[in-house]
């Protein structure tokens, strides 16, 4: 049981170690787009959709695609990490329950 928690734990970490490498490269890309372009907006825009429809998409149309893109990516790095985080702690506490 122990053999196995510590495996699933250690898989987890270059799971999370993966996700987190392939979605940087992914959001790094987009970003290098919109950097060079001098698209500007905040982090209140990536989380709040009507914010970035009133305010940065009529400014950027030429770059709506980038922009999602970058936005999607975010929120999904996001969303994997917490998951992973959590399930990483989860296995930590029943490792240390079982020891």
């Amino acid at each position: 049981m122990y053999t196995l928690l510590v495996s699933l734990i250690i898989g987890l970490f270059v799971a999370m170690l993966f996700v987190n490498i392939y979605f940087r490269a992914k959001v790094l890309k987009v970003y290098g787009v919109l950097v060079r372009n001098r698209v500007q907006f905040g982090a209140a825009h990536v989380f709040n959709r009507q914010k970035l429809e009133e305010e940065v998409l009529p400014r950027y149309p030429q770059f709506r695609n980038e922009i999602e893109a970058f936005i999607r990516h975010m929120r999904y790095t996001i969303k994997m990490a917490t998951v992973l985080i959590a399930l990483i702690t989860a296995f930590g506490a029943v490792l240390m329950y079982f020891r």
